[in-house]
């Protein structure tokens, strides 16, 4: 990498962490007035049109990108359908019954759902730590679902939800890393983002009339969602996956849960109960006992799936 660019991959992290920092909290902004695939569909229409236009104004005047072949659309599908379809909406349902800190802490369980992914697809050894690491964050997720609670009762259905978030999310890297070898950033993200809003085109009735009730500042929320959280982030997550080792970029997005639990005191006026901290702690504990392994050669390609996280 150029030295004079070696600041960028860090800067698309950074990027990164604080737009899906603010995307947890959105979410739950609107919660009460979009409905889960309304506002999937709202978000992902407003991301493939603004990231449409960035890919056909780069195209102008110099050699286009290449196109994706035959081998890339099984992967991309996929990533769309995961990542930007049951992803969201997923994760906008669980939302609605848990905060938006307990929600981050818990989308942090992927990569240890991707460590076992590639121990079982790509022949990754499955060390004895994998197994503790995946034991422990079990603990932590079960000590957040005992913990969430409403005005006065416990929801471990929106823990549920934001743990099916979880592993479409771990499968969807899976699929995404070989990818961005071959593709741009941008192409695959616009290619993923479009074919997650196709698929959520079902929910096209619920958009229009939560549309229709809603204020102007929460219409300008859901455009918001589509064109940071979603095109600008996803974008630069892909570069920097690109970049820099995955090891790295796994640890950084362990930022995103306290940043959300800011954001969430600042703007929604409410934090994760006391016990779910634990939990949250725990789970990053069985994260990063999962994630050690011995320093021996490795393929890059199964390093990088066992280690990154978006």
């Amino acid at each position: 990498m150029n030295p004079r660019r070696s600041w960028m991959p860090l800067a698309a992290v950074a990027v990164t962490l604080v737009l899906w920092a603010s995307a947890f909290v959105a979410i739950r902004h609107l919660g009460h007035t979009f409905s889960p695939g309304g506002l999937s569909l709202g978000r992902l229409l407003v991301g493939a049109l603004a990231l449409g236009l960035v890919l056909a104004t780069r195209g102008s005047g110099r050699p286009g990108p290449r196109l994706p072949g035959k081998r890339d659309w099984p992967g991309l599908v996929g990533i769309g359908l995961l990542w930007f379809g049951l992803y969201n909406v997923a994760l906008n349902a669980g939302e609605r019954r848990i905060d938006a800190g307990t929600s981050a802490m818990l989308i942090q369980l992927s990569p240890v759902l991707v460590a076992v992914l590639a121990a079982v697809f790509l022949r990754e050894k499955a060390t004895p730590l994998l197994g503790i690491g995946l034991l422990v964050a079990l603990g932590g997720v079960a000590v957040i679902s005992f913990s969430t609670s409403g005005a006065s009762h416990r929801d471990p259905l929106g823990v549920l939800l934001c743990l099916v978030s979880a592993a479409a999310y771990a499968v969807a890297l899976v699929l995404q890393k070989p990818l961005v070898g071959r593709l741009s950033a941008l192409q695959v993200t616009w290619a993923a983002c479009t074919v997650g809003a196709v698929a959520c085109l079902p929910f096209a009735g619920q958009l229009v009339s939560d549309a229709r009730s809603a204020s102007t500042g929460d219409l300008l929320w859901v455009v918001y969602l589509g064109l940071f959280p979603t095109a600008v982030a996803f974008t630069t997550y892909a570069y920097a996956l690109s970049q820099m080792g995955a090891a790295n970029l796994a640890v950084t997005t362990y930022l995103v849960p306290p940043i959300t639990v800011l954001m969430g005191w600042l703007v929604l006026d409410e934090t994760p109960p006391t016990m779910a901290y634990v939990g949250g702690v725990l789970c990053l504990v069985g994260v990063s006992v999962a994630r050690h392994k011995p320093r021996r050669p490795s393929t890059p390609l199964a390093e990088g799936l066992a280690e990154a996280r978006p």
